[in-house]
């Protein structure tokens, strides 16, 4: 096992799902170097990932505010989904990168989303969502409804690879929290689940880690 493996192992134990997210994200931005980091929030995985440059944004400024303060990323802006085509300029970074936003869009925002990343990105596009539409509404105002779902064979349509994350769809509910108890166990099986047939039935899987190659665009 790698120096770099068992880092992550120690930064995300004992969050067995959390360490295999990670680790495939590493996987399928491995010639990525500038990350463009679209709602970011306050502690985005990307700070376990060794970019060379991570820029963050978001559009909840007290959550960029806690981000800046953990020092997540290296540069920080507000900005909402729908502005980055207009603040950043055609292959600006290697990887743009969504991670459960997509999902918090209309459909026809989503798809602009995706444009706009793909003009920014100079070789990869990243999208983690739950696979197809996972009800959840908001509280107190924290604008985390879904508002739209996104399933392994739609993002396949749109060019890109996916791979099933989370296990099973079965063992989780909003919020992608474990459905069954005791939790320890629950999330054991649905571990095993992922690396026995989620991962690659993504389909099936709680949630999708999708990547689309643009370079040469």
């Amino acid at each position: 096992m790698s120096t770099t493996t068992l880092r992550l192992l120690k930064q995300t134990f004992p969050q067995l799902a959390f360490f295999s997210y990670i680790s495939e994200m590493r996987a399928m931005l491995f010639d990525c170097r500038t990350c463009l980091d679209i709602g970011c929030g306050s502690g985005s995985p990307i700070r376990l990932i060794d970019f060379q440059y991570r820029v963050g944004v978001d559009g909840h400024e007290p959550s960029l505010a806690l981000a800046r303060a953990a020092g997540t990323h290296d540069e920080y802006h507000v900005c909402n989904a729908q502005q980055i085509g207009e603040k950043f300029s055609p292959g600006q970074f290697d990887c743009c990168v969504a991670l459960d936003l997509i999902e918090h869009l209309s459909k026809d925002d989503g798809y602009g989303l995706l444009q706009s990343m793909e003009r920014i990105a100079s070789r990869k596009v990243l999208i983690f969502t739950p696979n197809g539409f996972l009800r959840q509404e908001s509280s107190n105002g924290d604008m985390q409804a879904h508002l739209s779902g996104w399933d392994a064979d739609e993002m396949r349509s749109l060019g890109f690879a996916v791979v099933g994350m989370h296990g099973h769809k079965f063992f989780r509910g909003e919020h992608h929290e474990h459905r069954f108890r005791p939790r320890s166990l629950s999330g054991v099986a649905s571990q095993v689940s992922h690396y026995l047939y989620t991962r690659s039935h993504p389909e099936k899987a709680a949630a999708i880690l999708c990547v689309k190659t643009v370079r040469g665009k």
